[in-house]
């Protein structure tokens, strides 16, 4: 298949490539940043500057929507809350015209989301069915969502992909927290009873590929069947780097360093994969310590 790809220098995009052209696929990937892109990607990778000089997708039979400004990074005031929306809403908003204006549109888009699709939840245990709490992380998500699925035909599959908290090396959540642990300065953040739904980056790329493969539709928790409370993975990652992680962050020093984006942190999802474990997806990481290793091999 020729595919498509938005977000594709980030952390999945930067792992997912290299296993598509493994499978014999041939890769375009739209960035503002060609120069840099280049630099990142496969040389094989055709490169696209932005999407506003097509008219149609017609020759791609597949699109991967990956694009979306890291949401941890900044503080949540209101103009970064609308770059963050903006920076997924209107890439997808302008896929999904595309995919209209198409005379043979790509067969499926599967398009990022993430398990903050349904606001911090607690102990309540989440399958895809689960209603959401009403808050900034599930309005962004469940609008990104929404224009996703106006991509939506008789000839064109959508999936949605409600992303944990991906593992993998140099990048992500690993790339923020293993230099603390390493110093003896990590341990669990609050109270440390909240729950982490993670994801292993090689059961990531292997869940879009499945879906890419099999004719499914809909959301699709992209998480590991055995989420777990922070203190657990704070305790896991740890003993991964050979170090104490006791130095407990308190709730409070949290929220007035980070503000509202401390829900991100405070807060979480006992998320399941139920869907696409019911349509027959394997799992190869189940163990968090043994992701932990893998990962910092």
């Amino acid at each position: 298949m020729k595919i498509l790809i938005t977000g594709g220098t980030g952390l999945i995009g930067r792992h997912l490539i290299p296993r598509l052209f493994e499978l014999g696929h041939s890769v375009a990937v739209v960035t503002r940043s060609p120069d840099k892109a280049r630099q990142l990607l496969d040389a094989r990778v055709e490169l696209w500057k932005g999407l506003n000089e097509r008219s149609n997708l017609d020759g791609i039979d597949a699109v991967i929507n990956l694009a979306g400004e890291p949401i941890a990074d900044k503080r949540w005031t209101e103009a970064q809350k609308q770059r963050l929306c903006n920076s997924r809403w209107q890439i997808t908003q302008k896929l999904a015209e595309l995919f209209a204006s198409s005379q043979q549109p790509p067969g499926v888009l599967i398009s990022g989301s993430a398990a903050g699709y349904y606001g911090d939840l607690g102990e309540v245990v989440v399958t895809e069915e689960e209603p959401p709490h009403n808050e900034f992380t599930h309005k962004l998500c469940a609008r990104w969502e929404q224009i996703a699925c106006g991509a939506q035909s008789e000839s064109t599959r959508v999936c949605l992909l409600r992303t944990g908290v991906v593992l993998a090396p140099k990048g992500g959540i690993l790339g923020k927290m293993v230099p603390p642990f390493k110093l003896g300065l990590g341990g669990p953040i609050g109270n440390g009873r909240q729950y982490l739904a993670w994801i292993h980056i090689d059961d990531m790329v292997n869940g879009i590929l499945w879906l890419l493969d099999n004719n499914l539709r809909g959301p699709f928790n992209m998480v590991s069947p055995y989420p777990v409370r922070n203190e657990q993975f704070a305790h896991a990652l740890g003993h991964a780097l050979h170090r104490p992680a006791v130095l407990r962050a308190p709730a409070m020093a949290i929220r007035l360093l980070m503000g509202e984006s401390s829900v991100l942190v405070l807060g979480g999802q006992r998320a399941l994969p139920k869907r696409l474990e019911d349509a027959g997806f394997a799992f190869r990481w189940y163990d968090l310590e043994e992701a932990l290793g893998d990962v910092l091999a």
